[in-house]
């Protein structure tokens, strides 16, 4: 049969032309993604190769350390995290709805924070050892032993007591959803109560305990302040040795590449645990596990159990830190004191509202375009949460000081004017690297305000005339505003708390509260330090708050 020309078979099908909002959400996607790129192309073509030189000397013993700290804090995480989200889920014991609270709060303190105070606690002449000369009669170091608090053990204690709460929050949600019945069955049986957590609630949480560890184990890699206070060298440290001390790039992006390897592995086996291991409820009535009740020498156990990660991850930090803050009340005024803190709320909150503006956009973009490529690459944005700050730090400020050099050159070669570094320069580096560190929070938060409008709203908005931006502000926005609020503080608080990146990016003599604690607990004056500490706990702090509220 032939078809006519008017025949609409025999038309072409209409090309879709790209909108401003699909095209939008794929240059967002490439510029999240485009450190990473940086650090690949910088590793792989590097202007002077040391691999062979880094293999043979310190790459393996920063691989190693990085490995024992990795091992070390995750296992210490899984079993305070899990055994205090057991005990609060299964039982009720004096102090328990406190607890359950309170043991997120060491959320709120950045982990070389709590370095800075427990070197400060059991150093020399800190309160344990003093007191022990005192009670003991001892009169210097050679009479008595004591560990050595400078070292791996200790920062793997630190980082564990800052980060457990990863754990315990996932775990304990496991827990609360378990259905009773199984419990009952297994206590029919003559099953014990440790016999119940190892048979039932354990493996059937074990996908949260996963998920919890390898979010622990790349907060790990990616600290900073707390393995450079002791002195252990890692992969982070590594960066900054090669690129700030021996000068070669190329080398702190190939450590940089070691680091995204070992990401990608933690993340492809925390979901393929995930994924291999399913559990379903089949009763018909999910009824919740009944708390047994605790008193006398078990729940005082019980009490003490979960008291004492908090204990060590916020009372322990807090009272040293507001100590040294109280002693030093003329560090309050102190003007670079007062400069870093205008310099942490500004870079803060730009870029919180670029972030959570590129992320709105984005999630909105992809949804309106219909097309693939955005599809595919919006959730290949969340890398950046996943990469180091130092990793970032490298892919960002290489390539974007090639480019701030060329464009400084060709203006002064037209016009004789030399405007200098503009970006680099400036705090412009430092916003782009949070929002590329930071840009899955928003995109995540932006993704499920927007999943839980109804459709049928947009559809009717655009049926009366209405233009895609003005649905976005008179449609969604009403019905995203506190999610979007909520990611425009996480973002804020996270900006806040950041050290490796912006220690890395920021400009000559501009300071923050993060790298101002860790200058001046660097130069052992934990008394200047305070104060910006201080401040830093308290922004995180309500970050906590908002996360406690919405795990009620």
């Amino acid at each position: 049969m032939t078809l006519s020309a008017s025949d609409p078979a025999s038309q072409p099908a209409p090309r879709r032309r790209p909108n401003l909002w699909s095209a939008g959400a794929v240059l967002i996607a490439a510029l999240v993604l485009a450190p990473i790129l940086s650090v690949l192309g910088l590793a792989f073509f590097p202007e002077e190769n040391i691999w062979p030189h880094l293999i043979s000397t310190t790459l393996p013993r920063y691989l190693g350390n990085t490995a024992v700290l990795m091992a070390g804090t995750g296992l210490m995480t899984a079993c305070m995290g899990t055994g205090a989200a057991w005990l609060v889920a299964r039982y009720d014991f004096p102090g328990r709805r406190w607890l359950e609270w309170l043991l997120l709060l060491p959320l709120a303190i950045p982990a070389y924070v709590g370095a800075y105070a427990l070197v400060d606690f059991l150093e020399y002449a800190g309160p344990v050892q003093t007191a022990l000369r005192d009670l003991f009669g001892w009169q210097s170091a050679r009479d008595y032993w004591f560990p050595q608090i400078r070292s791996m053990g200790a920062a793997i204690v630190v980082l564990s007591a800052a980060l457990y709460p990863y754990v315990y929050l996932l775990t304990r949600n496991a827990f609360r959803e378990q259905s009773g019945s199984a419990e009952e069955v297994a206590q029919s049986l003559g099953a014990g109560a440790f016999a119940r957590f190892r048979r039932i609630g354990l493996p059937l949480a074990r996908p949260a305990i996963a998920a919890g560890v390898a979010i622990v184990m790349m907060e790990a890699v990616n600290d900073f302040g707390t393995v450079d206070y002791f002195a252990v060298q890692t992969l982070t440290t590594g960066i900054f040795s090669v690129w700030l001390q021996s000068g070669n790039a190329g080398g702190a992006a190939q450590i940089a590449c070691v680091i995204l390897v070992v990401v990608v592995l933690l993340v492809s086996l925390e979901r393929t645990s995930r994924r291999r291991m399913r559990f379903f409820n089949l009763s018909t009535r999910h009824r919740p596990v009944l708390r047994k009740r605790l008193t006398g020498r078990a729940g005082l156990a019980a009490c003490l159990a979960c008291g004492f990660p908090f204990a060590l991850g916020f009372v322990l930090p807090v009272g040293v830190i507001l100590e040294h803050a109280f002693d030093n009340a003329g560090e309050w005024t102190d003007p670079q004191l007062v400069r870093a803190g205008l310099h942490t709320m500004t870079v803060g909150a730009i870029a919180a509202a670029v972030t959570v503006a590129g992320g709105v956009f984005m999630v909105y973009g992809v949804r309106l375009s219909g097309r693939r490529l955005p599809r595919l690459l919006m959730p290949i944005t969340s890398i950046g949460y996943a990469a180091p700050g130092a990793v970032l730090g490298v892919g960002i400020l290489i390539p974007l000081a090639a480019i701030d050099n060329a464009v400084a050159d060709a203006i002064e070669n037209a016009t004789g004017v030399d405007i200098g570094l503009v970006m680099t320069g400036s705090a412009f580096a430092l916003v782009l690297a949070y929002f590329v560190r930071f840009f899955a929070i928003a995109q995540g938060a932006a993704d499920a305000a927007m999943g839980r409008v109804s459709p049928n709203l947009p559809l009717a908005a655009r049926s009366l005339g209405r233009s895609e931006g003005q649905v976005l502000g008179a449609v969604y926005y009403p019905l995203i505003r506190s999610s979007v609020a909520s990611a425009l503080l996480l973002v804020f608080v996270d900006c806040v708390k950041e050290l490796p990146a912006t220690l890395l990016l920021r400009p000559f003599n501009y300071e923050t509260l993060a790298t101002r604690v860790h200058q001046q607990a660097s130069l052992e004056n934990l008394g200047g330090a305070a104060p910006a500490a201080v401040l830093v706990i308290l922004v995180g702090l309500i970050a906590v708050g908002m996360l406690a509220r919405a795990n009620r």
